[in-house]
């Protein structure tokens, strides 16, 4: 795997990260407010002078606390990663029809994917539910690491979080299993992973006046659109069975 190939993971997690604001808003945000903020003093002349290294205190907290969640999650989703391109590796890409099933069905999910963002279709919405299975199992740990006012607490939650029911990451997931190895699928899923890194770093920073912005239509329509275009490119290259030249760079799996 090279380098140039990861782009487009690295963009699919972009440009699908509207998803993460309503998936992981919530909790993001909580990070930016669990610290608490300093009370202000009686006398305005000192308030001023003894809230702003108090302010500026918290907001390094604060900034710590969310790059440490969100490193967690990515930890998570390379985990995640590893062990789908491991498995796959063991057999399916010994087996040429297994891998060109594998590489039709990883494109269909972005299809699906674009769909989903642009609520024109919500299917993985049932995906996500049947996900609900294992996240029964980790729930439970996340009770005592709340308040998530400490470093270690946020990441904790963050390792924990990667494994919620997400039809954005099972796309992902299935296009991490065709890379064969361990190694490739979790440098896929890092890849993802770092795409959805800016926009939860600003859900963290700036709280709801970017949740507002990015939840709106048009916003998800373009979101939606560019992983659907990602989607169809990579079952063009499937159906027509040759390269499409400098377009290759585009697809998000290698030729079956």
């Amino acid at each position: 795997m090279n380098a140039l190939s990861l782009v487009p993971m690295f963009m699919v997690g972009l440009a699908g990260s509207v998803h993460c604001i309503g998936m992981c808003g919530g909790i993001v945000g909580a990070l930016s407010i669990s610290g608490g903020a300093p009370a202000a003093p009686a006398r305005p002349v000192i308030a001023i002078a003894v809230a702003r290294p108090a302010l500026q205190t918290t907001l390094q907290s604060n900034v710590l606390r969310v790059l440490a969640y969100n490193g967690g999650r990515i930890v998570s989703y390379m985990l995640a990663g590893a062990l789908a391109g491991s498995l796959a590796g063991a057999g399916m890409l010994h087996m040429a029809s297994l891998q060109v099933a594998g590489y039709w069905l990883a494109n269909l999910m972005l299809v699906a994917l674009g769909l989903y963002l642009m609520d024109a279709w919500r299917g993985l919405a049932h995906l996500e539910a049947a996900g609900n299975v294992v996240w029964r199992r980790v729930r439970p740990l996340l009770k005592p690491l709340m308040p998530m006012d400490t470093v270690f607490k946020a990441l904790a939650v963050g390792g924990l979080w990667g494994w919620v029911p997400c039809g954005m990451v099972y796309s992902a997931l299935l296009t991490s299993m065709l890379q064969g190895s361990a190694l490739d699928g979790a440098a896929s899923m890092a890849a993802f992973g770092l795409g959805t890194l800016p926009m939860l770093l600003g859900m963290g920073l700036l709280g709801t006046r970017l949740r507002t912005q990015m939840q709106r239509r048009p916003v998800r329509i373009a979101s939606g659109l560019l992983v659907l275009g990602f989607g169809l490119l990579g079952l063009l290259r499937a159906a027509n069975g040759v390269s499409l030249g400098w377009l290759d760079a585009l697809c998000v799996t290698g030729h079956p």
